[in-house]
């Protein structure tokens, strides 16, 4: 079967699980520890990242990205990635604004410190980066409700490769409950339609060793 090598709060591994549940296609985890980086994973992904996808045929497909590209191009049924030309630039301008500048800004100073570091072994938690991350977090906040109170979806009116990357990185940063939701209730709300899909189903059945997610993290109705 189709295997995605994954971390569980790993967003771009996460955003990856809600394309292909999206689009139907069936796949079996493995979590995949890189920084051991093991020969055998080199050999399917030399940069030592998560995720990466192995289909029956022995294709690799390695990077959340070229994986969400190759998943658009092969089964096309649905798009993803917007119907019109407009519509695929906006799509891609804000892919590149959550998992660049969001990641760079939230996530890597949230997820990072706290559970990377943990789980790698490599240090604790930087106290000066928390505290930009959750700043950082707020002003995010701010503007992904405006685009919730003045779209449909992110990008338009129909659910994205957007959205999907919005929701992967907010879903890591609520199981660890460090997102304060009172802070923009339209993103909230967007965030409550995202996670009642179907696709979203086993994101919110994860459970990390050592790790407890809030009593809502689940809860589809906040």
């Amino acid at each position: 079967m189709r295997t995605l090598f994954h971390l569980p709060l790993c967003p771009y591994s996460r955003k990856v699980r809600l394309v292909l549940a999206e689009k139907r296609l069936p796949f079996e985890l493995r979590v995949e520890k890189m920084w051991e980086r093991r020969p055998d994973y080199l050999e399917l992904n030399p940069a030592a990242t998560v995720p990466t996808l192995l289909e029956d045929n022995g294709l690799a497909v390695p990077d959340s990205g070229v994986i969400c590209e190759y998943v658009e191009e092969a089964y096309p049924e649905s798009s993803l990635l917007g119907h019109t030309l407009a519509e695929r630039v906006e799509v891609r301008r804000l892919l590149a604004w959550f998992d660049g500048k969001f990641a760079d800004e939230v996530t890597r100073n949230l997820n990072g410190e706290k559970y990377i570091k943990r789980i790698s072994g490599i240090g604790h938690p930087d106290a000066a980066a928390l505290r930009a991350g959750y700043a950082n977090l707020r002003e995010h906040l701010h503007y992904l409700g405006w685009l919730a109170e003045t779209r449909k979806c992110l990008a338009g009116s129909h659910v994205s490769l957007a959205d999907f990357a919005a929701a992967a990185h907010l879903s890591v940063l609520d199981f660890q409950g460090d997102v304060d939701w009172q802070v923009s209730l339209p993103a909230r709300e967007w965030y409550a339609r995202m996670k009642s899909r179907p696709s979203f189903r086993a994101l919110l059945a994860d459970r990390v060793p050592g790790m407890a997610p809030p009593a809502h993290y689940a809860d589809l109705d906040f």
